[in-house]
């Protein structure tokens, strides 16, 4: 796979991640040792809560996220290493079942004012599901290599 440096980066590329089917009991196990709420647990919990059903712990859709963007044709020299995250939403929520993908949209790119030979890269990164609606969006800044002279 191709790896991408600062300079290969502007604003207004995307990039696309494949898609990956969100499973009840990973959603149960995810929850059971992270976020242990009864909507995330239970069937009828989860249908008598404003979520209206069982559905995936925030943290859970980010990991997956984070798991789909990592498999990606995005792959960063060096990998990506977070700089900060400016915004995270989750507009809706993840049932069992449905299909996940991440849109991931270059937002900015710039040399690092602090760190020779690295650049700051600023990016939309929206978890959409099988009906294309968002789940997931967030904006953040990630350190990326500068392509070596």
């Amino acid at each position: 796979m191709t790896q991408l440096y600062l300079q290969d980066l502007a604003p207004g590329q995307v990039f696309h991640t494949a898609a990956i089917t969100v499973e009840r009991d990973a959603i149960i196990r995810f929850a059971s040792e992270f976020d242990p709420q009864p909507f995330h647990l239970d069937d009828a919990a989860g249908r008598d809560s404003p979520l209206g059903g069982l559905a995936a712990s925030g943290w859970h859709t980010a990991a997956m996220t984070m798991r789909l963007y990592v498999d990606s044709d995005f792959r960063l020299a060096g990998g990506s290493i977070g700089a900060g995250m400016e915004e995270l939403r989750w507009p809706r929520p993840v049932f069992p079942g449905d299909v996940l993908r991440v849109r991931i949209e270059i937002l900015g790119a710039r040399a690092s004012k602090t760190r020779p030979g690295h650049g700051i890269v600023r990016m939309r990164c929206t978890t959409l599901n099988q009906r294309d609606e968002p789940v997931q969006i967030y904006v953040s800044a990630v350190l990326c290599r500068s392509r070596p002279d």
